[in-house]
């Protein structure tokens, strides 16, 4: 393709060479460069991708995209544009034939629920008989593979090429989470989304690493709005209307708020033997979840209403979110103990707000006792562990304190980080820094009743530690431990 083409929606400048070029391929890592090449240098939060363009071009770039003048050899074509992310998102775009013109699109935003959300969504359309790509925190899906995701929102070229690999499969729709980041750092432009949906908006992701405050958090979040032509705002979030300040598409609200425009009401906890749920009407029409807590009565609300405007029977859309299971998200573990009945969650909440909802939906079940078992992060904000910590000593009977991704961190570290928070309540706690042991001891100790809530991993089925992922997924900690234990007791029998 001509790199004339891939510049027609861009303010540019050609500072060397000619626009008249062939490309083959669009890249913002100098490492992915190949003959044929467009390098576009994106300033990052550590480097400047100036400093790599040397590498790029040795790898056969033959034309470069910078916001500043560089010098580098009179063959190479030089293109400079103020803002080099909008930049990339508008190339990418071109490059893979703007392929969200040719899908209905759903962008989902919130601090929490995004993933189950989308994944709701996409199990009901995909029942209804449209078939649905998916972008999200989990997983890429694209209608010809699945590719477990590095970032909530990939970087613009990936995600343009992602959607074209739908199309190409037969996708009609994609429906994405649309991170805060992903916003910011431009990497959505480009779409105009048929629906964007807000969920709900809490402290989170603010540091030197991604945003200054939470005013810039919350206007990040906002954008969403101003590129979709359907807004659905959750009315029960207190700052629904600041998405709305500046939002430029015809609005719809959902809550249990007489005003809404989908009038939630009537939530009835399910609480059998073999599952917790949650049931509620949406304009009066019932709704049955398989899964638990009023915050997923938000989530399947949502995805109800989006599905509508897509022309989804209610009877679908009722079978559908009844049996409805999110991988990491509320998950139930289904175990088999002898003589003892009691719940294994896993579920991904990472921080103070998360664990907080977790735990409140819990309670409102009235378990015997609250477990939970959780580490945090490494060389991520510091405050997620105090808070975290602070949250399970108020409201978990017992917190067994863990490792999850100590990256570069000592876990013990991280693990003092979080006592220290717990520390500031009478919560009862405990130190297992191997996570398997942790589920061991919780699994052993577990009285008729109780509820245990492995959080922080989710869909993750990995540790990080020192750079390299090893394999670990807690569904199958948890089952290695159950079988073993079922063992120990065959053995004294």
């Amino acid at each position: 393709m001509k790199l004339a083409k891939l510049l027609e929606r861009l303010e540019y400048e050609v500072i060397q060479g000619t626009k008249e070029i062939d490309i083959a391929k669009v890249v913002n890592h100098s490492k992915d460069a190949e003959y044929g090449s467009l390098f576009v240098c994106i300033t990052g939060m550590l480097t400047d991708g100036c400093a790599y363009i040397g590498d790029a071009v040795s790898r056969g770039a033959v034309a470069v995209v910078t916001e500043r003048d560089v010098n580098i050899p009179r063959e190479i074509t030089v293109i400079r544009v103020e803002n080099t992310r909008k930049a990339l998102a508008k190339i990418a775009a071109a490059f893979y034939g703007y392929p969200s013109e040719e899908l209905i699109t759903i962008g989902v935003t919130g601090t929490k629920g995004k993933t189950t959300t989308t994944c709701m969504i996409r199990d009901i359309l995909e029942q209804a008989g449209h078939k649905a790509g998916l972008i999200g925190t989990i997983e890429v899906q694209t209608g010809k593979r699945s590719i477990p995701s590095e970032h909530t929102s990939p970087e613009s070229v990936v995600i343009q090429k992602y959607l074209r690999e739908m199309v190409e499969a037969g996708c009609d729709t994609v429906v994405m989470e649309v991170s805060s980041q992903g916003l910011k750092l431009h990497r959505v432009d480009e779409i105009l989304f048929d629906i964007g949906v807000f969920m709900n908006l809490g402290e989170d992701h603010i540091g030197k690493y991604e945003h200054a405050d939470f005013e810039e958090y919350k206007c990040c979040k906002a954008q969403l709005f101003r590129q979709c032509r359907l807004g659905i705002f959750n009315m029960d979030s207190p700052y629904w209307k600041d998405m709305l300040k500046t939002a430029e598409c015809r609005k719809e609200t959902f809550g249990f708020q007489k005003k809404a425009d989908y009038i939630l009401a009537n939530p009835q906890l399910i609480n059998t033997k073999n599952a917790l749920g949650i049931s509620y009407s949406i304009n009066e029409t019932p709704v049955r979840l398989s899964m638990p807590g009023e915050f997923n009565v938000y989530n399947s609300a949502a995805a109800f209403i989006v599905c509508k405007h897509l022309g989804v029977s209610l009877k679908s859309m009722q079978s559908t979110l009844k049996s409805v299971q999110v991988r990491g998200r509320v998950e139930r573990v289904e175990i088999h103990r002898r003589h003892v009945d009691f719940t294994i969650m896993i579920d991904y909440a990472h921080n103070a707000m998360s664990l907080q909802s977790i735990l409140e939906m819990v309670h409102s079940y009235n378990p015997a006792r609250i477990v939970t078992i959780f580490g945090c992060g490494g060389n991520r904000a510091k405050d997620r562990r105090y808070e975290m910590g602070e949250v399970s000593g108020k409201m978990a009977d017992l917190t067994i304190i863990t490792s999850d991704n100590p990256r570069y961190e000592d876990p013990a570290e991280i693990m003092n980080d979080i006592r220290s928070g717990i520390e500031k309540t009478d919560g009862k706690y405990m130190e297992i820094c191997d996570r398997k042991e942790a589920i061991r001891h919780a699994v052993r100790t577990a009285k008729e009743g109780d509820v245990i809530i492995l959080a922080g991993k989710g869909h993750e089925d990995y540790q990080e530690i020192k750079g390299i992922k090893y394999h670990m997924d807690d569904r199958e900690l948890v089952h290695e431990v159950i079988n073993e234990l079922d063992d120990l007791v065959e053995e004294e029998i």
